[in-house]
């Protein structure tokens, strides 16, 4: 059986989020284009103009983009799902942070993201706009195999984020779960609807967080 871990997945909040930290990426959609940045100042969530000013950017084209892995932080300005799905569904990301950029609300869809540290969001909407939750840390010779480690098992340790794209809307704290122990993510998940996990090993071991 899974082992089932609520918390509040030490959210935090406060002004300090509205800066990016330097020597990042920073992607955003505009204008039916995709840019892809980088920045080594701190630039303002969402002011395209000064984006595109003081970082090195480029114009990427939708049908270019590859799933990457990210090993630096990497900052996504969206206002829509579509972009979100394109840029991180089933990519590589240890350190994110997402700006809801746009006025429509978003509808309830799941991300999978691999090997997920840490999380920033900044919602337009609520009383904490800017909220943070860290899944799990590791020190600096863990990060390269963040990913996939190995448990006292033996097992290759895998660690995978869903997150509910709807949270952007609300105004309650961001909040994640846990469940370890996990063998097949379609077998204690079905509703998930994932091909990407399906797969079954014996040697795979998966922490499955929920984030919304």
């Amino acid at each position: 059986m899974p082992l089932l871990l609520p918390s509040l997945g030490h959210a935090t909040f406060g002004q300090n989020l509205t800066l990016i930290q330097k020597n990042h990426t920073l992607i955003f959609t505009k204008e039916n284009t995709i840019r892809n940045c980088s920045c080594s100042v701190d630039i303002r969530d969402c002011d395209y103009c000064l984006a595109n000013l003081m970082c090195n950017c480029k114009t990427v084209l939708p049908s270019t983009m590859e799933k990457t892995t990210y090993k630096s932080h990497l900052t996504i300005w969206f206002t829509d799902t579509f972009v979100l799905e394109m840029l991180l569904n089933f990519t590589r990301v240890w350190d994110l942070k997402l700006s809801f950029c746009g006025t429509t609300p978003l509808p309830t869809e799941y991300l999978a993201i691999w090997g997920l540290q840490k999380l920033r969001v900044k919602k337009v909407k609520g009383l904490f706009p800017e909220q943070s939750v860290t899944i799990y840390s590791s020190s600096n010779n863990e990060k390269e195999n963040s990913l996939a480690k190995h448990n006292k098992d033996r097992q290759m340790l895998v660690h995978i984020s869903f997150l509910d794209t709807s949270l952007f809307n609300g105004y309650s704290l961001l909040k994640s779960y846990s469940v370890e122990n996990v063998s097949s993510i379609m077998e204690h998940f079905p509703s998930l609807l994932y091909s990407d996990v399906s797969s079954t090993s014996d040697n795979k071991s998966y922490v499955v967080t929920f984030i919304y």
